[in-house]
């Protein structure tokens, strides 16, 4: 019997990293993708079939799936969207154009590689499409908008398309993480310098004291409640072989407690406490 495939992104490291070995290991035949070059290489000595994929450059996309379905022969069980970056600052100091851009990664990027794949599943009558959400999907953090905003979208389009898919067997899934340990706060910083021009800005005092600790300083301890990637992999295995997946698989404490909150407070009470941060 042929193993089951899947196409898994932004496998550099955390998240999709965990889940390409995972899966690997459960007997998936896995196709792990990244941005750079120097990461499919490290990933292919570790001896999984890596290849380039750039949310970022559509032509990147197209170039992915078609070495997939080669490999494959026209068919792939499921995708599991993960690759994303973050882009702290205020709101009022994110500058339109990089919004645009992190939306182009985080957002686009992840529709267009979806679209594309459809047609091969609506083809072979099934297909699992996991979407790595957040608890930053469900609520949001004071100094994460463009995050928040990226995730936000990504619920929208997950639940449409859920709908809308409905008698394809094709099923569309979210995953909602909290505080997972990974590279994403360290991988912000080049973003936070690229865009964000905090010594002008009227929070300047705020910064200094709140998001350029948290930024630059080491963490020489885990946030409360944070877990490993393992987490989300394993919640991962049970959204993609549970005969019935549900819409939504929550990972760490503080996701089923906002989850909860966000339906029984009134709006200033929840503002109150996620203005703590």
């Amino acid at each position: 019997m042929n193993r089951k495939s899947i196409l898994i992104t932004g496998c550099s490291s955390g998240i999709g990293y965990d889940a390409a070995h995972g899966l690997k290991a459960q007997g998936w035949r896995v196709f792990a993708t990244c941005r750079q070059a120097a990461d499919v290489e490290r990933l292919q000595d570790e001896g999984l079939d890596s290849i380039q994929l750039d949310y970022g450059d559509p032509a990147s996309i197209r170039s992915a799936l078609a070495y997939v379905l080669a490999e494959t022969g026209g068919t792939l069980d499921a995708l599991f969207n993960n690759g994303a970056y973050a882009c702290p600052g205020a709101a009022e100091d994110l500058p339109r154009e990089a919004l645009a851009e992190i939306f182009e990664v985080n957002v686009f990027g992840w529709h267009d590689l979806t679209r594309q794949i459809i047609p091969v599943m609506r083809a072979q009558g099934h297909g699992r499409i996991v979407n790595c959400s957040s608890v930053l999907g469900l609520v949001v953090a004071p100094w994460r908008a463009a995050y928040n905003s990226t995730k936000y979208a990504v619920e929208a389009l997950s639940d449409t398309l859920r709908i809308e898919m409905r008698g394809t067997g094709i099923d569309v899934i979210l995953l909602e993480p909290g505080p997972i340990s990974s590279r994403i706060r360290a991988n912000s910083i080049p973003h936070f310098e690229r865009w964000i021009d905090w010594q002008n800005s009227p929070r300047a005092a705020q910064y200094q004291n709140s998001l350029l600790k948290r930024l630059y300083e080491p963490k020489l301890k885990k946030d409360r409640f944070e877990l490993p990637p393992s987490a989300v992999t394993a919640k991962l295995i049970r959204a993609l072989e549970a005969p019935r997946p549900k819409a939504r698989y929550y990972v760490t404490t503080p996701t089923y407690a906002m989850a909860l909150l966000r339906r029984i407070l009134p709006t200033r009470a929840m503002d109150w406490i996620l203005a703590k941060g």
